[in-house]
């Protein structure tokens, strides 16, 4: 794990995945974007996303940006992908928190076609509420009688990662990952995620714009304000080590 642009980030699949079926309890975080802006303009937020095990590099941007001021090579996991990837493998029980019914009912259908075992676990609808105002000890019961190893988050940033971080000290056992859309992504009946040209030519952010342009600009124009600082920051901690 290293931290960059003031992130814990772990880049490495194959430890990501050893660090996911090693774990007792936890949560991960997938930091896109929005994370990364967020989590530099808000301290406390900030906490959060490094209470977690770990932060996955959910950006296409971040890795652009660490080969300019590093020079090494690195990849983006993006939440979309480790979703698939861990679903698909049949390796863990899961149950899958958030979103409205509608969604969930075609999550299911739509997972069941790469893991038949989807069908025997299950998929849970949280109410629309303050973070706070989660019942957070019948949900932890919930999840403790299911038995789930991973447990889904989809509730958007940076609601999910404070819902996790709330969360944690009810468990036991567990590892809950914040995926956000995903689940529409998935679910066959809410939004696709971009084409794959669209995400190697690092554009996902002008499709996201064009399917929803009030709440996405408002995003990028966070983004755009802060990046500057966070990147000449991070070239500034790079010149240091060098030295």
């Amino acid at each position: 794990m290293k931290t960059y642009f003031n992130i814990n980030y772990e880049l490495d699949k194959q430890e990501i995945h050893r660090a996911i079926a090693d774990a007792q309890k936890g949560y991960i975080c997938v930091a896109d974007g929005v994370v990364l802006n967020t989590a530099n303009r808000d301290p406390e937020y900030l906490k959060v996303v490094n209470g977690s095990l770990f932060s996955i590099c959910d950006s296409n941007w971040v890795p652009v940006y660490l080969k300019s001021i590093y020079g090494i090579k690195y990849e983006q996991y993006c939440g979309s992908d480790i979703f698939r990837d861990i679903v698909s493998s049949r390796k863990y029980r899961m149950i899958f928190l958030g979103t409205n019914q509608e969604t969930l009912d075609g999550l299911r259908n739509e997972l069941k076609k790469m893991n038949p075992d989807v069908e025997n676990m299950q998929f849970v609808e949280l109410p629309f509420r303050n973070v706070e105002a989660f019942d957070y000890t019948e949900i932890a019961k919930m999840i403790e009688s299911d038995g789930a190893k991973i447990i889904w988050v989809a509730l958007g940033a940076p609601k999910q990662e404070k819902f996790m971080n709330l969360m944690l000290p009810y468990l036991t056992k567990g590892v809950m990952i914040g995926v956000g859309a995903v689940f529409k992504f998935f679910s066959g009946a809410d939004e696709p995620r971009c084409p794959v040209w669209v995400q190697k030519c690092h554009l996902e952010f002008v499709y996201r714009i064009m399917r929803d342009p009030k709440k996405q600009l408002k995003r990028c124009f966070w983004i755009v304000w802060t990046l500057p600082r966070l990147y000449f920051g991070e070239r500034r901690r790079a010149r240091a080590a060098r030295k």
